[in-house]
């Protein structure tokens, strides 16, 4: 004990200021630090008014600000903000699941010690230490050119953007105009068919827009499916972005998203349309908030991820899977791995839900020597057992699947140059007397869909083309002369009829319809 006595006590007197300095940070982060009056000792039956929710920087006052994953956590901790709508069900925060740093850093409460903040005081601070430790009077006015800090959840949507020099036309991801207004806008192209039921479907036969601005290849082009909304087409890049498109009228780029170090394999709208799942080679699968563009939940998967597809009634639950044996079931609310679909594979390549999400098809590239039992496999979602894994018996990899919108059956793109048809329902036969054949796939990810109405089934093709086909008697309606580089993914519309996007490997989009509305436009962003 007197030992311990005499160690304090010898403490030099170079090291007052310092403990000063300490001292005086604490009591700021704590909130009882009062001018001219010291530090005082925190009771706990009274009540401490809180700090103001903005504040003016001062040149003579120093403001802690704590940057990193955590500077978040300080401005909800200042002045709580409410959280923005989500359609999932789970406030607006950003996770990423598989490491353990990144738990530490979500257990973490308050803000960082006091010695990752020493030194960090401005040179301009200027405190007398009389004794009372009370620190110089500051100066209320506001220097000329210092613009106010404001919280990210404060700031005005009408604030102006900021603008790329490079591509001026391009907005840098999370910047908020009043022009960028992206869920509030109705196509005038598209309001008239809303309140109308949908007829049957056409074949899209003119070019309306060519749609330019992707650095790379373009793997994926999707219409969001709320109908007011059907008029934003969503691309992914092997540029490492994905962007939101105005695909009926203007044919501009309205945002892009580049939440990704990687390659972005897929990108998928959610069912309401006011988020992007995305899924990327930096072993990461993303949630993007389509109006401000900001990451809401990033989920490290360990692995390149291929293929994210949302629940169809659970849409906070979603599957990720890509150059692993393995398929995760993420739950976005908590950010852990809920279900683990485990098989002898290499990578999958597509994963499909059948009616009423209770069962899943997933493709794979594994092909045995004389026979492909594993190429197809379906599972139970809620056991995670394999259903059956001996529905397709040639020696052919699936690079994508396609589920008909009404009838109990699934599509799948094959590399026999060919589109083989499946029953939903076990044991899921294929039909040997109905082949969609005419387009080339030659390795390349091809992709397929049906019409809303079920009635054509379109495909793209590794020489440019697009082809559509009647689904009932696999007849060839119509064959489009859409790129000179591999047509990856043809879109069909789920509200306007006879039209459809389509994306090459050169990272060209391009919209078709059965009428040429306004000319033919040409936009390169």
């Amino acid at each position: 004990m007197s030992s311990l006595v005499a160690y304090e006590d010898s403490e030099p007197e170079d090291d007052s200021p310092k403990r000063t300095e300490e001292v005086t940070s604490a009591s700021i982060q704590t909130g009882c630090y009062e001018p001219n009056q010291g530090v005082r000792l925190f009771d706990s039956s009274r009540t401490i008014p809180s700090p103001p929710c903005s504040a003016t920087p001062d040149p003579d006052r120093s403001v802690l600000v704590y940057r990193g994953d955590v500077s978040e956590r300080r401005s909800s901790s200042l002045c709580p903000q409410p959280q923005p709508h989500s359609c999932f069900g789970w406030e607006s925060k950003r996770c990423r699941g598989g490491t353990a740093r990144d738990e530490r850093l979500r257990d973490t409460a308050g803000p960082r010690s006091l010695h990752e903040t020493r030194g960090k005081i401005s040179p301009t601070q200027s405190h007398s230490f009389d004794g009372g430790l009370s620190p110089a009077k500051r100066n209320p006015t506001v220097r000329s050119g210092v613009r106010p800090y404001v919280p990210k959840r404060q700031r005005p949507a009408a604030s102006s953007g900021t603008v790329d020099p490079k591509h001026p036309a391009e907005r840098v991801p999370g910047s908020l105009t009043s022009e960028s207004q992206i869920l509030l806008d109705v196509s005038a192209r598209v309001k008239p068919y809303l309140a109308h039921k949908a007829g049957a479907s056409g074949i899209p036969r003119r070019l309306l827009m060519s749609l330019g601005g992707h650095r790379g290849p373009v793997n994926t082009v999707q219409w969001c499916p709320v109908p007011h909304l059907s008029h934003l087409l969503l691309s992914a890049s092997m540029d490492k972005t994905f962007k939101v498109w105005d695909g009926a009228e203007s044919g501009r780029c309205l945002r892009v998203y580049a939440c990704h170090s990687g390659a972005v394999r897929d990108a998928r709208w959610t069912p309401c349309g006011r988020h992007l799942l995305s899924g990327s080679f930096d072993n990461t699968a993303v949630i993007t908030d389509v109006e401000t563009g900001q990451q809401v939940v990033e989920l490290d998967n360990q692995f390149k991820v291929m293929r994210v597809v949302p629940h169809p009634s659970s849409p906070e639950v979603f599957l990720c899977g890509g150059h692993s044996s393995m398929v995760n079931a993420w739950d976005s609310r908590s950010c852990k791995v809920v279900k683990v679909y485990k098989a002898g594979i290499q990578q999958t390549l597509d994963i499909l839900f059948l009616r009423g999400g209770a069962s899943f098809i997933t493709s794979s590239d594994c092909v045995s020597r004389d026979s492909a039992d594993r190429t197809l496999i379906a599972w139970d979602y809620q056991t995670t057992a394999k259903v059956s894994n001996q529905i397709y018996q040639e020696r052919y990899t699936c690079p994508s699947l396609a589920l008909h919108p009404l009838e109990e059956s699934f599509v799948a793109q094959t590399n026999g140059d060919y589109m083989a048809v499946f029953s939903s329902q076990q044991p899921y036969r294929m039909n040997k007397r109905r082949r969609y054949e005419g387009h080339k796939v030659q390795g390349y990810a091809v992709q397929c869909e049906f019409s809303p109405d079920g009635t054509i089934l379109a495909s793209g093709s590794s020489s440019g083309s697009a082809h559509f086909y009647d689904f009932h008697n696999a007849h060839t309606l119509h064959t489009l002369r859409a790129h000179s580089q591999p047509c990856l993914c043809v879109s069909q519309h789920p509200v306007l009829p006879a039209t459809a996007a389509t994306c090459d490997w050169a990272g060209e989009i391009k919209i078709y319809g059965a009428t040429q509305a306004g000319g033919n436009l040409s936009k390169t962003p």
